[in-house]
């Protein structure tokens, strides 16, 4: 076979895999569908990022509305911090890291207080999250999220809804 031939054979094949993997990829984003729940609306604001925290752009910032949020803190769950400093040649326990995990969440609960609970603004920490991500799930109305960005534990702030998957349509 010619030079030529060949490079045009990769050219198509390439463009076989290229054209085949973002198929895939935009069929499986056509097969999880997110419904929100009753108390949150549908997307209303922007892709936020303030001070390097990431805001769902789901949640409506603007609303009084009580609505409940997972917020993700920087420090990673134990189990991860450790694999993560493993993996970086870093001594770190379990033990330590588990350590972390608790001091983060004593701190959040304080900066609750003190940017919320001083302020008289209504709100209750929900859930506590510690194995597959490090946060809470906490209540409160939505136009006060912004007075709790100055938590310095804070990386990411998302809604709380329920994803649910839709099976995909099985050939007859």
């Amino acid at each position: 076979m010619p030079k030529g031939g060949k490079v045009l054979l990769i050219f198509c094949l390439l463009s076989l895999v290229g054209v085949g993997v973002f198929y895939t990829q935009h069929k499986r984003d056509k097969e999880v569908q997110i419904s929100p729940t009753e108390e949150q609306e549908e997307p209303k604001g922007e892709e936020v990022m303030t001070q390097n925290i990431y805001i769902d752009p789901k949640i409506n910032m603007n609303s009084p509305a009580e609505v409940t949020i997972i917020i993700h803190f920087k420090t990673k769950p134990a189990k991860t911090a450790v694999a993560l400093a493993e993996a970086s040649g870093i001594p770190l326990t379990l033990e330590q890291a588990e350590q972390d995990v608790k001091d983060s969440h004593e701190r959040f609960q304080k900066d609750a207080e003190k940017y919320l609970g001083e302020k008289q603004i209504p709100y209750r920490i929900v859930h506590n999250y510690t194995a597959a991500l490090n946060g809470v799930a906490i209540k409160l109305p939505a136009n006060e999220i912004q007075t709790l960005l100055q938590s310095a534990e804070i990386e990411a702030i998302y809604a709380n809804r329920e994803i649910k998957l839709v099976p995909p349509v099985q050939p007859s």
